[in-house]
């Protein structure tokens, strides 16, 4: 049912420290430090995060951001120590296309 693919997505939902959170190797996009930045820091420290990050895990116990760089820097600036995000269980080549089709949809806002 769709309450049960809503529930299974909530598990998936967990703050998880940012000290445990590895970039996307080779990402692409630049994270500024620029006025949008610090508006998100401000929404971010006044609401928290709203849309959790996307992230992979890795074998070692560690996660790899496929998606919310924006957020994780914000969540860093702001003096946070976790990022709220949804762990998927993705290829490297499912991430990639993820991250890509991710940053282009932000870009279209």
């Amino acid at each position: 049912t769709q309450e049960q693919r809503e529930e299974a997505k909530l598990a998936r939902i967990r703050d998880i420290p940012i000290e445990l959170i590895d970039s996307f190797p080779d990402h692409p996009f630049k994270v500024r430090d620029d006025e949008d930045m610090t508006q998100l820091v401000e929404s971010i420290k006044e609401r928290g995060v709203i849309t959790p990050a996307t992230v992979r895990p890795k074998d070692d116990g560690r996660y790899e951001l496929v998606s919310g760089h924006r957020r994780k820097r914000a969540c860093e600036l702001a003096g946070m120590d976790t990022l709220r995000c949804e762990v998927v269980e993705l290829t490297r080549d499912e991430a990639t296309i993820l991250m890509v089709e991710s940053n282009f949809q932000r870009s279209q806002i």
